[in-house]
């Protein structure tokens, strides 16, 4: 049992062994649940700065240029745009688009073991819990 009360200790563990969860569904996919989430969010955002993303992803651009890196590499991740990551724009490749649609099915089991842990309400009362949480910043 877990002894401390700090409450950012506390969220920090639980978000380690959610992501450890996830990571462990999408292994054998060649992305961690960090890679998917970022290809996620450029394909719901497309067209969006690299700021714009950044903010959506609660990341400073500085950390999301660095995800990208491995991301457009592999050739799942096009930048084009401005001379600064404030003006680029990042866009799922076609293969991006085929990775994702592979690993829905882990990322679903994830997270039906999630939402199987706590239950549908739990997962509605964490999920307000830590919209409260982000608001306070």
């Amino acid at each position: 049992m877990i002894k401390t009360q700090c409450a950012c200790m506390r969220v920090r563990r639980a978000a380690r062994t959610v992501t450890a969860l996830y990571d462990r569904a999408l292994e054998g996919t060649g992305l961690k649940i960090t890679q998917f989430s970022v290809l996620r969010t450029i394909g719901r955002m497309e067209g969006a700065s690299i700021s714009e993303l950044a903010e959506e992803l609660a990341l400073d651009r500085s950390t999301l240029g660095r995800n990208l890196i491995p991301l457009t590499r592999r050739g799942l991740v096009r930048l084009s745009g401005g001379a600064d990551l404030r003006q680029r724009t990042a866009s799922l490749t076609p293969k991006a688009r085929k990775v994702i649609e592979a690993c829905l099915p882990a990322w679903e089991g994830a997270q039906a073991k999630v939402t199987q842990s706590i239950g549908e309400r739990g997962i509605s009362q964490l999920f307000k819990l830590l919209e409260e949480l982000e608001e306070m910043a």
